[in-house]
């Protein structure tokens, strides 16, 4: 996407990414103050921010906690870009394996996903609330290079 900044989360992008998980229903609902306290990156282009992501990595695995991007922004390059920039953290943090979960009907990111490598590795039985449902665990080998 021509013009697309990353960029780390700061408290300013709290309405924005609030405006994003809103109209981002499959994404988690986290309040905004908590992405204070995780890596967090904002991808913005001359209309404002389009997405976001969260991730931490503990001992050597990376986990995505929560990926978004406006509908409209969709399937321009958005959430790849912010893929690629946690995945160079991960990779600064000594991550061998990144791993994610995905409502299962989540069909639309479980594609996404694929996409960049991931494959379905376990299965979290009603982890998801309103409406509950599984989780499918994606996962793979963290990349060397993207």
């Amino acid at each position: 996407m021509e013009g697309l900044k990353i960029r780390q989360f700061s408290a300013a992008d709290a309405a924005a990414v609030r405006r994003i998980t809103a109209r981002s229903p499959e994404a988690a609902d986290w309040a905004p103050e908590q992405l204070g306290e995780l890596p967090a990156w904002v991808a913005e282009n001359a209309s404002g921010a389009v997405g976001f992501v969260v991730a931490r990595t503990v001992a050597d695995e990376m986990e995505i906690l929560n990926l978004a991007v406006e509908p409209e922004a969709r399937r321009q390059g958005v959430g790849s870009a912010l893929l690629a920039v946690a995945f160079e953290h991960g990779r600064q943090e000594g991550a061998a394996r990144v791993f994610l979960e995905v409502r299962e009907s989540n069909g639309a990111a479980r594609r996404f996903y694929e996409r960049h490598g991931f494959e379905v590795i376990g299965r979290r039985t009603r982890y998801y609330r309103h409406p509950d449902e599984d989780a499918v665990l994606l996962g793979r080998r963290f990349p060397r290079s993207e």
